[in-house]
Parts: structure tokens; sequence; C-alpha cells
């Protein structure tokens, strides 16, 4: 028999921890190979994690609550000699380092900063007045009465510079050592210490949308800070109903996101008359086929995604002073939950899916997303965003923008309206099918006429749809 370290696996790009919400295996119960041992939440999603290898579960190493890096041990299981012999040892988790920020996509980001030594973590240097900061560390640092001005001043190791809760943790276990003048710190109010300065944020759910998902846990601080506060007074007819962590997660990217980015929002009603009519053709003999349903989603993020070629501006994201340019084309679709809750899997290259293949993928995402069987791939890279809002029988909305995204779109309901039809012999009246495409966008980058024009263009090609169309 061998002993086999159980590790954290990398559950996306960008994540480097998870939390332990469940092990669904207990010590001395036997393992088949990819069988699922525990529930992970990161900041994207709430994922199984599975075992590489088959044996029994010798030790647990880190209790339900626990967050854990990327690549750390979690748990033993007791293999044979001859499995653990064609056994590859585990990768230990790389120190992270300050690095100069990406080219993402082909785009070159000139911003370099300052590197800094990951052992002066606890010691303040000079001011980064620009710098990113996560909801995670901003919610450390209010709960923890860090000052902006400090916040600024503190080195950070994560990537691009950026200050990790590690790094904000070893100021709070070092006392908070400041070196900023005492008058400085005074002056930083709660309301300064919220106004981020540089919008970019991970990709988020965002996000109505925005929800990318499940929370990262608060760190230990955080959590007994908010077990001191007295639950709110409430009547005898009321109920009192503490969010979850999904919930939570939720509210702060909102919160985030109309902070970070002036929404405005552009409308523009399409006649969708055909697709309507192509649909209920196509519907019953798709369904036979493909065993699904043919539904007007894809379709329409078809519509979008070509409007995107022709206005690539609306794909991009803002990183400081600079507009970073997607080259790929991910949108990301918003999906209702049991629980009440949001999540935004993304469609990556919706652009080279051909309709069917589209209709598949949106099939997948959505019935994953329901049974909680979305992976952080799943959720990451997202460029734009769209959200249904017509499945709710709603005729528009103003969604809120899922950072560091710069637009979305809400796709209202389909309704039957009288029209006037221009026809050689004259104009007339018929009946026709409409709805109202909402498209918010941010208006520090995306003007009235990028977004007014970008939506036209989307309701253009969804009025010009082949009713020729195979699929």
């Amino acid at each position: 028999m061998a002993r086999v370290e159980m590790v954290m696996p990398k559950m996306g790009e960008s994540i480097m921890e998870g939390t332990v919400l469940k092990w669904l295996k207990q010590v001395g119960e036997p393992i088949e190979q990819d069988e699922s041992v525990l529930e992970v939440a990161t900041d994207k999603v709430d994922t199984e994690v599975p075992a590489l290898h088959a044996g029994v579960l010798q030790e647990i190493l880190v209790q339900e609550g626990q967050v854990v890096a990327v690549g750390a041990p979690i748990a033993v299981i007791e293999t044979d000699a001859a499995a653990a012999a064609t056994t590859a040892p585990a990768a230990t988790p790389a120190t992270p380092q300050a690095t100069p920020a990406p080219a993402l996509n082909g785009a070159e980001v000139p911003y370099l900063p300052e590197p800094h030594d990951p052992q002066s973590n606890v010691r303040l240097g000079v001011a980064q007045p620009g710098r990113f900061y996560s909801p995670l560390v901003l919610s450390i640092a209010r709960e923890e009465g860090i000052s902006m001005a400090d916040l600024e001043r503190l080195p950070g190791t994560g990537k691009e510079g950026r200050v990790t809760k590690k790094d904000i943790l070893d100021f709070v276990a070092g006392g908070k050592q400041s070196e900023a003048a005492p008058q400085v710190a005074s002056q930083t109010s709660d309301n300064q210490f919220l106004t981020e300065k540089t919008p970019s944020a991970p990709a988020q759910p965002s996000q109505v949308p925005q929800v990318q998902v499940a929370p990262v846990a608060a760190p230990a601080q955080a959590v007994a800070a908010a077990a001191s506060k007295p639950a709110p007074s409430v009547s005898g007819n009321d109920e009192l109903i503490e969010m979850d962590r999904m919930r939570k997660m939720i509210a702060q990217r909102m919160v985030d996101s109309k902070r970070i980015s002036p929404h405005v929002t552009s409308f523009v009603e399409a006649d969708v008359t055909e697709i309507v009519n192509w649909r209920n053709k196509h519907k019953d003999v798709y369904k036979k086929r493909e065993g699904e349903n043919l539904t007007f989603t894809p379709i329409l993020i078809q519509a979008i995604a070509r409007a995107i070629q022709d206005f690539p501006n609306i794909n991009v994201s803002v990183e400081g002073d600079y507009i970073i340019k997607k080259r790929d084309i991910n949108i990301g679709l918003a999906v209702a939950l049991p629980s009440g809750n949001l999540i935004v899997p993304v469609i990556h290259k919706a652009d080279q899916l051909n309709l069917n293949g589209l209709s598949k993928k949106v099939n997948d995402l959505a019935n994953r997303a329901r049974i909680n069987k979305l992976t952080p791939g799943d959720l990451e890279g997202g460029t734009y965003t769209v959200s249904n809002v017509g499945s709710f029988g709603n005729v528009m909305g103003t969604p809120i923008i899922m950072q560091p995204q710069v637009a979305i779109m809400a796709l209202g309901a389909i309704k039957k309206k009288p029209a006037v039809i221009e026809t050689p012999q004259g104009d007339l009246i018929g009946i026709r099918h409409f709805m109202f495409l909402s498209h918010s966008y941010d208006h520090r980058v995306v003007d009235g006429s990028l977004g007014g024009m970008f939506v036209r263009r989307v309701a253009d090609y969804l009025e010009q749809f082949d009713p020729n169309t195979v699929i």
C-alpha cells in the first residue's frame, strides 16, 4: 500500500485558492478514480473535486470552511503500490511574483508596476493610488479599519503588484504598521475608501447578471466581526432572512459595478416576426432530432456576435487609463438558479459557432448551471453579457454591467403588436412580433453613438433573418 496526497486542483485561470464546503467522503471510505470527494467554492463557482487515484481516504487535512491554496495538500489517499508507482509527484504551488501587465489577446498594455519584495509585505511603501483592489481585499480593509491611504502604500505580491488576501492579512497581523502621516490617515473616511480608482475587476458575474457566482469565503477576522454585529430588529410580522454566500457576492458586485461604471441604457424595438415563424416551423423537428429545445436565445446571441464583429470597441475592458480590446468574442449568458440567484456561464468564441452549435452550447450551459455542475472554466473570460429578461415576461430592463466588461444587453419578451407594413401596393396594418433590446454600457469608454449604433445593428440582424436558414 502507498499513501498519495490529494492536492487542491487548479480551478481556473487567476484562481489561487478555494474554500472547502463539504466532504463527500469520510475517513476510511473507499474512493473510485474520478469519483467526487469534496465540494469546493471559489470566487467563480461551487464545484465538486474528483479523486485522481482509487483507494481509501486515509486522512482529511483541511476541514470544512477552511481556505486552501491551489496545489496545497487537502487529503491523503491510501492506494496500492502499483498505482502509486505511476503517480507523478504533486506539484507545489509557485510563489506569486509581481509581473508586468499582461498582453491580453494580443493587446499590449503598457503598464509596468514597480515589483515588490514578498518578504516586505507588512511594511508600507510608496503610495500607488491607481491600483485595483479585489472586493475581498476591500472587505477585509473595511472590517479592519485600514484607511485607503495605508492600503495604497501596501506592497502587493499578486499579479501586476496587486494586493492579495495574504498581503492584507499579514499587514493586519503585523499590527498595521503605517508609515503614512497620521493626519493623512485621519482624513480618510469610509466613503473615500469605497472610491475605487481603477475600474477593472476579475471577471465576475454580474452580474441582473453579473454573477459569474460563488463567493470567496471571508477571512476569520471578517467572520468574527460579522458575528459580533447584532441582527436587525424586526417586528413579529416580519421574517428575518440572512443572505446566502452567493447572494452576498452578487450584492457586492452589483454595488461595485454601479460605482465603477457610469451606466447609460439605449433601447431599440426589433421586428422578429420572421424568426418567430422560422422557429415555429423547425422546433418540433429539432426536438425530435436532437432531443433538445430550439429556443430564441441562440439566434439572438448569433446576432450579437455579428454586431460585435462590426463594432469591436464594444468588446473591450478598462484597465486604469488603458482600454484592452478583446480578440475573442466570449458571450456570457445570465441563468436563473432554483435558489433565486443568478450565474453567468460563458459561450467562448461565440462568433465561430453556427446556429446549431450555439443552440447546443446554450442548452448545455443552462442545464448544468441549474444542477450546479458548471466548472470554473465555464465562467471565465466573458467579454460581453446577455440577460434574457423576456423569459420572466418583462418587455425591457436596465441591466447592470458585469465588470470588467463595458456593456450588457437585456432581451425583452416577444409580443404581438399591430404595425404598419409597407408593400408595393401601399401601407397596410398587420400583426407582427416585436421585442425590445435594452443595451446598458459604460459611458467612460462607450459613448451614446457607439452604444446606440451597436444595439441598432443587433436589431438589423434580427430583422434581416433569413427564413431559409438550415439548422
